[in-house]
């Protein structure tokens, strides 16, 4: 980037700041992708003339709304919605529902906005979206999950459809809650529709959906080190994180050969240096999913040791993924992972690295690096498989999901390849994520003019 484009990302932040003021996580996400495509734009005036990259940046809308719930003691609950519906240009807007106490409107147009991005880059129809409300379903019983899932969805289906708007789960939405919602939309507009995806497999779901990002993320290093000529297996491999994502990354990492030793959550993380077997996962996932316990009972069952309140990225590592959240991986954490002689890196959550980080790995040129809208777009490409299968009234195979999924990645991977390839050969997949994405949805509202 050249002292002028310099000044161009200067002015355009400073516009989206006073816009956004207060959002630091979607300011974020915005000067992400906008440190690669100012440059990329700069010898190309149509994108600057039609104001794409501010347009994109920009919501379709965004809609707020009160949930209003009873717990069990009777007492009535209040809750804030959010639907952010960010950009439609190449199809309905698809993007997962959050329950967490942190979401707010910043954290749910970051997560939108990265949506438009990794949906244009799986080469499905998608556009892109995101959801949620500041509800913690911990420690609440199974019918105040209920209650609280049908009260957002009384107003939710206002704004959605299976030609308008796909939600899926995401934090805190897994197959019960989607179930709870899809029962309420269907109760309210008497339709069976694919209007969500990530439902369970007797009504719509489709196979491997659970299974999705954290396979994807493991065949995006696949494909990055098969470009290189090399393999996952025998390498030691570096997982933050111990739920669903991380979990299944894990799964795909261990049938393939390589030795998983490290396991996180949000207390610290465990270091098995013999690795973890099938068995041990599978004690991982008991203890998360039903027994809702903490990643350091490990240690008490197989030995290692944990360390608590610290992040896995010290460790040595061949191979390290990332799937626990957000800003998880620093700039000295990217030093720590370069110095001990890491290979690849790939984002099974989204936006993991902070942009110190990013720079510190760009700077390298040593380590492979596939961001989240890249690598962890197995999920939203299986809940795009699933609408398929919806719309066909008929439900793949495991093998046959599976195959379409290896397919996607690998057309996310060229994607990356194609335009984030320098003069000297070294790949960047940051670029070349953001420009292949980018480059679709751009040529789309090119196409339909100003509006």
């Amino acid at each position: 980037m050249n002292s002028h484009q310099a000044d161009d990302l200067a002015t355009f932040m400073a516009g989206v700041e006073r816009r956004n003021p207060g959002e630091p996580e979607f300011l974020q996400a915005v000067h992400e992708v906008a440190m690669d495509i100012i440059p990329y734009i700069a010898d190309k005036p149509i994108f600057q003339e039609l104001k794409i990259l501010e347009r994109m940046t920009e919501p379709d809308r965004i809609v707020s709304f009160r949930v209003v719930w009873e717990d069990d003691r009777g007492e009535i609950r209040v809750n804030r919605g959010f639907r952010i519906q960010q950009n439609n240009a190449i199809g309905p807007y698809k993007g997962g529902i959050r329950f967490h106490p942190s979401v707010n409107q910043s954290v749910l147009k970051f997560l939108a906005f990265e949506q438009v991005f990794k949906n244009s880059l799986t080469g499905l129809p998608m556009g892109g979206g995101k959801g949620g409300a500041d509800f913690n379903p911990k420690e609440k019983s199974e019918r105040e999950i209920m209650r609280f899932c049908q009260a957002f969805m009384t107003e939710l289906y206002k704004h959605i459809g299976p030609d308008t708007d796909v939600p899926a789960g995401d934090i805190g939405v897994g197959a019960r809650e989607v179930g709870y919602m899809f029962g309420q939309y269907k109760r309210i507009v008497g339709r069976f529709e694919g209007v969500l995806t990530g439902k369970a497999l007797e009504f719509g779901g489709s196979r491997i959906r659970s299974e999705a990002t954290g396979y994807g993320a493991v065949y995006m290093m696949e494909e990055m080190l098969a470009h290189h000529q090399e393999t996952i297996e025998g390498r030691i491999c570096v997982v933050s994180g111990s739920g669903n994502v991380a979990t299944y990354c894990a799964e795909k990492l261990i049938g393939m050969g390589g030795k998983v030793v490290t396991m996180s959550d949000s207390s610290g993380f465990i270091y098995d240096p013999e690795g973890l077997t099938h068995d041990k996962l599978q004690w991982i996932m008991e203890l998360k999913s039903k027994r809702r316990g903490r990643i350091e009972e490990y240690v008490r069952e197989f030995g290692g040791t944990y360390h608590e309140g610290e992040r896995p990225w010290g460790v040595p590592c061949d191979l390290a993924f990332p799937c626990a959240t957000q800003n998880e991986i620093t700039a000295d954490d990217a030093r720590t992972l370069i110095d001990n002689g890491c290979r690849g890196l790939s984002e099974g959550a989204n936006m993991p690295t902070t942009p110190e980080a990013i720079r510190v790995i760009q700077a390298s040129k040593t380590l492979l690096h596939a961001p989240g809208k890249a690598a962890n777009a197995g999920g939203v490409s299986v809940s795009g498989l699933e609408m398929s299968q919806n719309s066909l009234r008929l439900q793949w195979t495991r093998a046959e999901v599976d195959q379409h999924l290896r397919r996607i990645i690998r057309g996310v991977h060229d994607q990356c390849v194609e335009f984030g390839t320098a003069a000297d050969g070294h790949i960047d997949y940051f670029k070349g994520a953001n420009i292949a994405g980018f480059n679709k949805v751009a040529a789309a509202m090119i196409a339909y003019g100003v509006m």
